[in-house]
């Protein structure tokens, strides 16, 4: 048996390397990803009115791969957006590195190059990191936290003390996993005894049978799922039932759901807690005030003009406090967070913010200056160059005869 010398193994490991740079920097997988990307938009955009927007995004883009449901076997179909744009950065990364000097000739395509791949990291680490949340705030009220849209949490409370609730937070993950979890804050075990990811509650009949619920406002409740809803106008109100289990002994199942209006309160060793399913919350050290929502109409007609809030934030230490006005495309930044005009309701009275946080916002800016920077020095070095050109023809003297 023959083995081939050293030499031949690196030479063809050389040639593999050669033909991976070969097809990086090539102008046709340019092309090839940009169909791509064109097939996912177009495929996205058709498949929104089923999905909504919020779905479409985790499909088609925010994914490695697409894939398509064909009964009930899931087969991957198509490169997703994650895979598309990789590519891509690669691609431009390559072709950025291996095609261009650092010379004042190629300045402008360097900064429009480099625009472009800090573009698509911009959307990378938008897709990873971005958090949304909305804000609802009747005139005066006072709130420190902003609630999921979508997300919810099961949360154990230690209302025991006057001053102050202690509050577990459990993610919705755990209980569609219907695994029992042991908090190390909490004297009892929660376990998960069905799990809904949309229901609607009704009041139970009198011949329903015996309750999943054995404790709290379940028992008088009858839950009935409902297919999950992609559509961007309604919303998957969760359900579930949770055992607490203390030493040796029950305290009940429990019904939790986003629909019972207050959280349901009990007692164990000589302590008052509340549970409940409810919005995923995210708190922050400062709060804000709803002074006034002014919704201004064109004169004579219902016709929106202008939404406006006028809030007052209010800081720890009191020396950030501050009166802030919030209308369509002037948001409040403030600790990490951009507050939006998104909605209003209750006859004027209240104001619906949405709030954004996104460590990675500066860079679509940064992104976009880069691109136009490079685009205008290229066409200024072209101009210039062409002006030259016309400059020394017009001063070089006439062809003799």
């Amino acid at each position: 048996m023959s083995t081939l010398p050293p030499s031949t193994n690196l030479r063809r490991v050389g040639l593999l390397v050669q033909d991976v740079r070969t097809t990086l920097v090539s102008f046709k997988l340019t092309l090839v990803l940009l169909g791509f990307s064109m097939v996912l938009v177009f495929a996205a955009t058709l498949d929104q009115v089923n999905l909504g927007i919020w779905a479409v995004q985790e499909k088609y883009f925010r994914t490695l791969v697409v894939y398509g449901q064909f009964g009930p076997v899931a087969l991957p179909l198509f490169p997703g957006g994650y895979t598309v744009g990789g590519l891509l950065m690669l691609n431009l990364a390559a072709a950025f590195v291996s095609r261009f000097t650092l010379t004042w000739r190629h300045a402008g395509l360097l900064l429009a190059h480099a625009g472009l791949i800090l573009l698509l990291v911009g959307e990378l680490l938008t897709g990873l990191w971005q958090e949304d949340y909305h804000l609802r705030l009747d005139q005066g009220e006072t709130r420190n936290y902003a609630e999921s849209f979508r997300a919810h949490e099961l949360v154990l409370i230690d209302a025991s003390e006057a001053k102050f609730d202690q509050v577990v937070a459990i993610p919705l993950s755990w209980l569609e996993r219907e695994s029992a979890v042991q908090h190390p804050s909490l004297p009892f075990r929660l376990v998960p005894k069905g799990y809904h990811p949309n229901a609607v509650l009704h009041r139970r009949a009198a011949d329903a049978g015996p309750a999943a619920a054995t404790a709290g406002v379940g028992q008088r409740i009858q839950v009935t799922p409902r297919p999950v809803t992609y559509r961007p106008k309604e919303q998957n109100v969760p359900a579930a039932f949770v055992e607490l289990l203390g030493p040796g002994q029950s305290l009940g199942t429990y019904l939790v759901s986003p629909l019972l209006e207050a959280p349901q309160e009990f007692t164990h060793e000589g302590r008052t807690w509340r549970i409940a399913l409810r919005p995923r919350r995210l708190y922050q050290p400062f709060s804000l005030t709803l002074l006034q929502f002014s919704h201004d109409r064109y004169a004579g007609t219902e016709i929106p003009k202008n939404f406006s809030s006028r809030l007052r934030l209010n800081t720890p230490d009191g020396q950030g406090d501050r009166e802030v006005l919030i209308f369509m495309n002037n948001p409040l930044r403030h600790g990490g967070l951009t507050f939006y005009q998104s909605g209003f309701a209750n006859n004027d009275r209240t104001t619906i913010l949405q709030v954004v946080r996104n460590p990675s916002w500066l860079l679509p800016y940064l992104a976009c200056g880069l691109m136009s920077a490079g685009l205008l020095a290229q066409f200024g070095y072209r101009l210039a160059g062409f002006v030259g050109r016309r400059r020394r023809l017009a001063a070089a003297p006439p062809l003799s005869a």
